[in-house]
C-alpha cells in the first residue's frame, strides 16, 4: 500500500473514530414529522432516526438516539450532518449512492461521497457493512413513513 493510500485510510479511520465518540445530532428533535427503527439483529445495533421535512421535501432537521457499535454510530451521525438541509429527493439520492459504495464491487468515487467516503474503509470488513448501512435504511424508512423497523437482513 502506498504511503498516501495509508494516510487516507488513517483519515478515514479517525473520522468514524470521531464521529462515534462524539456523535452529531444524537437525541430526539423537537416537531419531528418523520421518524424510523433501525435493527441489526446480527450484531444487536440499534437506532432511531428522526427527521423535520416541511411541505416541499426539505429536511429542516435530522437526529437519532440508539446504541451499536462505533461505525453504526458514526454512520448515523455522518448522516445527520449530510442530509440537513436536503430534499428528501436528494437524500434518497445519498441514500443509494452510499449503499452503493458499501456493496458494489464498482464502488462509488471519493469525490460523490465528500466527509461520507470515511465510511467506504467498512468494505474491507464484510461483517460490519451491515452496521454501516443500518442509519441510512432507517432513514429511506422513515421517509417513505415505513412502519416496520428497517433492518439489515
Amino acid at each position: 500500500m502506498s504511503s498516501a493510500a495509508q494516510e487516507l485510510r488513517d483519515l478515514y479511520r479517525e473520522v468514524i473514530l470521531e464521529h462515534a465518540r462524539s456523535p452529531r445530532n444524537f437525541g430526539k428533535l423537537p416537531g419531528v414529522t418523520h421518524q424510523a427503527q433501525g435493527i441489526n439483529p446480527l450484531c444487536g445495533d440499534k437506532l432511531h432516526v428522526y427527521l423535520q421535512i416541511d411541505d416541499e421535501g426539505l429536511i429542516e432537521g435530522a437526529g437519532f438516539e440508539g446504541s451499536g457499535c462505533a461505525i453504526s454510530v458514526a454512520s448515523a451521525s455522518l448522516l445527520t450532518e449530510t442530509v440537513a438541509g436536503m430534499t428528501t429527493d436528494a437524500a434518497l439520492d445519498q441514500f443509494s449512492t452510499v449503499i452503493a459504495s458499501l456493496t458494489e464491487s464498482d464502488a462509488t468515487a471519493d469525490g460523490e461521497l465528500g466527509k461520507l467516503a470515511a465510511l467506504k474503509g467498512v468494505r474491507e470488513y464484510p461483517s460490519r457493512v451491515k452496521c454501516a448501512t443500518l442509519a441510512w435504511r432507517a432513514l429511506a424508512a422513515a421517509i417513505h413513513h415505513e412502519a416496520e423497523p428497517a433492518t439489515t437482513e
